[in-house]
């Protein structure tokens, strides 16, 4: 797995063994990035359920201000940090080992963008939404990326988020949800 573009273009990053971290697929990392290319630059970007930390990397690479991997898994924390070490990203990317709930309940700030790509066929996706909205995490015209299996239905989210387009890449499903100003 590489970073696509950017200050980091070509660094190679390492995943976590085994099977329970699912990097997205340079598929569907490349379609993510498609659809939020315009919305990356200076800002800060929350990416949750980081895994290898790749979807942050990504965004700083493509000239995010800064940003903040959470991962719950001790073993995944150290990768990430890993690979943050080799992009040279050490003073842009934050990482933090924390259950999301309570990341989400603690943190006090907002972000532009916000990453999900918890593991499938899991209530987690639909719980980190509703907390997101619940806590006002996500900045005024901010956009909520969501990776799921393409069965998986979410819930609207309440006023003023807002549903947006969905994609579909063979067993994944790209959703986002948009924040009105």
């Amino acid at each position: 797995m590489r970073v696509i573009t950017g200050t980091a273009r070509g660094k190679r990053l390492r995943t976590l063994d085994g099977l329970d971290t699912r990097p997205t697929t340079d598929r569907v990392k490349e379609s993510i990035f498609n659809i939020i290319q315009f919305e990356i630059e200076g800002r800060q970007v929350l990416d949750l359920f980081a895994g290898s930390g790749q979807l942050a990397i990504e965004c700083v690479s493509r000239g995010a201000l800064h940003a903040t991997a959470v991962d719950i898994a001790k073993a995944a924390v150290q990768v990430i940090r890993e690979n943050v070490k080799n992009c040279g990203m050490e003073d842009q990317i934050h990482v933090a080992q924390e259950d999301y709930k309570s990341f989400i309940k603690r943190i006090r700030k907002q972000f532009d963008i916000i990453l999900l790509d918890p593991p499938y066929h899991t209530e987690n996706l639909q719980k980190a939404v509703d907390l997101i909205c619940e806590f006002d995490i996500l900045s005024d015209g901010g956009i909520i990326v969501c990776e799921s299996a393409r069965d998986q239905v979410l819930n609207a989210p309440p006023a003023p988020y807002e549903m947006g387009r969905e994609y579909l890449y063979g067993k994944s499903k790209v959703c986002v949800i948009h924040k009105k100003v």
